[in-house]
């Protein structure tokens, strides 16, 4: 996915009412960005982090930024739009880059399913084969006890949701579909992923369940600069 025009750079203020942060640039203007971003953000918005954004040109908008990147005191690039994982891996799935999820016909992204009202991010199908439903999460929480370990946790806070999205993606296997849980690793510093326990039990002793019950889980890391995010190559998902 392409940033278009490239972004541009800030120091981060703070991040705060879970949808704003306060930006300064470097000739010293002060504003207030948009950040599509519903997490805690543990790790990658700390006071005085280089931040990334983006400017829209509707004049309907508030806040006419948009805070797409951080880069940590490690110098590790963040994307900390969570509505940019499901881009970067539409993007891959369209262009074959996701090597477990090719030769399907069709890609259909938010088609409702399951028991729970839910929707799947996307929908892979082949008259020749069984649906494939895949469901997309963003991972940017990199340990920090241990930061240079490169080990990366999803959820960074306890999610009813995800667990809700579990309980689907087991029901689709047993439905006889095909069911993925897909990491797209949208932080540079991060090489493996694993259920955070120490945050959300209930969602990795689901995690657990579900992959006893066929569901797949595949972890892609994204290629992260000012002008692009694109998936690039897989990484280990350790349950």
């Amino acid at each position: 996915m392409k940033f278009t025009p490239a972004l541009q750079t800030a120091t981060l203020i703070k991040r705060y009412k879970r949808f704003l942060a306060d930006l300064k640039t470097a000739d010293g203007a002060e504003f207030t960005a948009h950040c599509a971003n519903t997490g805690k953000m543990t790790g990658c918005a700390e006071p005085g982090f280089k931040a990334f954004y983006s400017t829209s040109d509707n004049a309907k908008r508030k806040f006419p930024q948009s805070l797409q990147l951080t880069q940590n005191q490690f110098d590790h690039l963040i994307c900390v739009n969570t509505a940019i994982a499901n881009k970067v891996v539409q993007e891959a799935l369209n262009a074959g880059a996701i090597a477990e999820l090719v030769d399907y016909q069709t890609i259909a992204a938010e088609v409702k399913y399951g028991q729970e009202n839910s929707r799947i991010d996307f929908l892979l199908t082949d008259k020749h084969k069984p649906h494939c439903y895949v469901e997309v999460k963003s991972v940017t929480l990199l340990s920090q006890t241990e930061p240079q370990s490169g080990q990366g946790y999803f959820p960074d806070a306890k999610t009813e949701r995800g667990q809700k999205h579990l309980r689907e993606l087991i029901e689709m296997v047993q439905q006889g579909h095909r069911a993925v849980l897909f990491f797209a690793v949208l932080h540079e510093g991060i090489n493996q992923v694993s259920a955070a326990k120490h945050i959300d039990s209930k969602y990795a002793k689901l995690l657990t369940e579900a992959i006893d019950n066929g569901v797949e889980v595949i972890a892609y890391k994204a290629k992260i600069s000012a002008e692009e995010i694109k998936l690039q190559e897989k990484c280990d998902f350790l349950n």
